[in-house]
């Protein structure tokens, strides 16, 4: 079973669309429930309407893969599994099977995309160099959302 630890959206890009300057100051948001909606995103995103059949309508982060990081890594005080910027950060589950497969969690299905591929900009939120390295292949997850509902941390 997919158990969900956190849910993040943010009202601004820091890193997305940042090439070759600063980053954005956009705060991001821990919320205890989010509306997922079908083909534009979660309400209140950054991505929400980005695109039409944008890929990261949702993205998905193993709370198991930030505490090997964390294990491994020092990193900076408040860095948390949010750090990454995805949207949910889910435990019991190999995000990386889920690519090219529909999933269901709490009654809302998705579609698993592609892999996050983590970015130089990985280093900079966690402050440490060796961060995008470390998650190659573990970045998270994109999605599409499939079914109108809400998700609520578990």
């Amino acid at each position: 079973m997919i158990r969900i630890e956190h849910i993040f959206v943010s009202p601004g890009h820091n890193y997305f669309g940042h090439h070759g300057q600063a980053p954005g100051e956009n705060a991001l948001l821990e919320v205890d429930e989010v509306e997922c909606v079908p083909g534009r995103g979660l309400r209140g995103d950054r991505f929400f309407d980005h695109k039409e059949n944008y890929k990261g309508q949702i993205t998905f982060f193993a709370a198991e893969v930030f505490e090997r990081l964390a294990g491994e890594l020092p990193l900076p005080e408040g860095g948390s599994p949010g750090s990454a910027r995805r949207n949910v950060i889910t435990r019991g589950v190999d995000l990386n099977t889920l690519v090219g497969r529909e999933f269901e969690i709490q009654g809302v299905r998705f579609e698993g995309v592609e892999e996050c591929r983590p970015c130089h900009w990985m280093n900079h939120a966690y402050a440490d160099g060796r961060v995008e390295n470390f998650l190659k292949g573990n970045g998270g997850l994109r999605g599409r959302i499939l079914s109108p509902g809400i998700l609520r941390k578990s």
